[in-house]
């Protein structure tokens, strides 16, 4: 039996070890999760005969060093900063390592050594850094191939609820990690080009400056930039093209209301607030407002913001409960992004019946032959429950399946990469087709850069 080491058994994991498992019989894998959380592992699981469970601290160095050895190749689930460690294991004994974060410098460092060992590090083989790569790539080298000059890319995903549990204002819950939710954008300036014209969006601004895109059968969304898109020129082999641009989908009217809390100061996660422990949610919200004793605070937010009291979003405040004087926020020493955190969870967990929703959209412009043309793609997943999201599933299966081809020499060229080569992407986009993950793909007149009729 041929061993692969899952080092992590979060959320994300979940689709991963079920395709892996029911693989392991006729690839003759035996699938070891080794997790600080015994109890998370043994669920994924599920007492199958070709899966063991290991209690592993990471911080055990002799313990996790016994596991890389005795494995045919890793996996690593971990947060993205103890990828590293375990990367300089598999480099020790000369294992495969599959990892679906973003490559860090110490571990593109690394390269070299990878190289001389014959190793392969795929790294950003998730959903975003993963599906987003390896679609782009597909369409675009296809375009290159028949002669096209590429003119214009745009690129947007976002982890959203599902149409039949979408039943609040924000048309929003929390798919993921809630804090990155709390504090996307900050801590550095949106960059991307449109037209040959380089543009910065500071993160006062960010959600004042969305897109609109439409999918058939999907409705209307917006999109806003993500930090830096310029990085991608090189990456995709992009560097002459005119328009270049990622970002974030979220439900159109979210950014405009998501810029009160921005505007207000409660996304900041640079300061701790004094008796936050003791604090109400009212108590928290009037904080951030003019000292008004005789005002209420209600009247001062939409005075301070100038929000009429008939406006949605003065409704989607009110949903949240900000003002309630009963509720403890019940942190200590916290900042007002956990705060914030806090109080969303209130009203956007996803309850046991919700299910989660996955939307990519790409749009492709493009010359061949002196004629203009454009070709929009998108995905669409729902998830199927609480175990098994949307985001587990675009997450996991493309680490799986890339597992498995690089333990089958498939996937062979050695270094520390991403899967943007046609060796790579093209198995793994027609074995996501099989499990429901699949990209609708048609031309349209060529628009050009058009902030305002995205996909329409």
């Amino acid at each position: 039996m041929r061993r692969i080491l899952i080092v992590g058994a979060g959320r994300s994991s979940a689709a991963l070890v079920r395709y892996l498992l029911e693989k392991s019989a006729e690839e003759k894998l035996k699938v070891v999760i080794a997790d600080i959380s015994v109890e998370n592992a043994r669920k994924l699981a599920a007492d199958h005969e070709n899966c063991e469970v290991i209690e592993l601290d990471i911080f055990n160095i002799e313990s996790r060093k016994e596991l890389v050895k005795c494995a045919d190749i890793v996996i690593s689930m971990l947060p993205a900063r103890f990828h590293l460690e375990i990367a300089k294991d598999c480099l020790e004994f000369g294992k495969n390592l599959v990892t679906a974060s973003y490559i860090s410098k110490e571990l593109k460092a690394m390269n070299n050594e990878v190289v001389e060992k014959g190793l392969v590090f795929m790294n950003e083989i998730g959903l975003d850094p993963g599906i987003d790569h390896m679609s782009a790539m597909h369409v675009i080298d296809r375009i290159k191939a028949q002669g096209g000059k590429m003119l214009l890319f745009e690129s947007f995903t976002g982890g959203l609820v599902a149409p039949e549990s979408d039943n609040n204002l924000w048309n929003y819950k929390f798919t993921w990690n809630p804090r990155n939710v709390v504090i996307a954008g900050q801590g550095g300036i949106a960059k991307f080009i449109q037209e040959g014209k380089y543009k910065y969006i500071p993160y006062h601004k960010l959600f004042r400056r969305t897109e609109f895109l439409s999918i058939e059968g999907y409705g209307k969304f917006e999109a806003l930039a993500n930090r830096d898109s310029l990085n991608y020129r090189e990456v995709y082999g992009l560097e002459d093209i005119l328009t270049l641009y990622r970002g974030t989908i979220r439900r159109v009217g979210f950014s405009r209301a998501w810029n009160i809390f921005v505007q207000l100061g409660m996304t900041d996660d640079s300061f701790i607030m004094e008796g936050s422990e003791n604090m109400s949610y009212r108590d928290f919200t009037n904080s951030f407002l003019p000292y008004k004793p005789h005002d209420s605070v209600e009247l001062k937010l939409r005075h301070y913001l100038k929000i009429d009291q008939d406006d949605v979003i003065w409704d989607k405040l009110l949903e949240l409960d900000l003002f309630n004087a009963k509720k403890k926020v019940g942190l200590k020493d916290a900042t007002p992004a956990q705060v914030l955190q806090r109080i969303l969870m209130d009203s956007w967990t996803l309850k046991e019946e919700d299910k989660d929703m996955i939307v990519m959209y790409h749009k492709f412009g493009y010359e061949k032959d002196g004629i203009k043309k454009q070709i929009e793609s998108n995905m669409v997943v729902i998830g199927e429950d609480q175990t098994f999201t949307a985001m587990a599933k675009t997450v996991g299966l493309p680490v799986a399946i890339a597992t498995l081809a690089i333990l089958n020499g498939r996937i062979k060229s050695p270094g520390v990469q991403l899967p943007i080569r046609k060796e790579v992407y093209d198995p793994i986009l027609k074995e996501l087709e099989n499990h429901g993950i699949r990209f609708n793909e048609k031309e349209v007149p060529y628009l050009g850069y058009n902030p305002n009729n995205l996909g329409a």
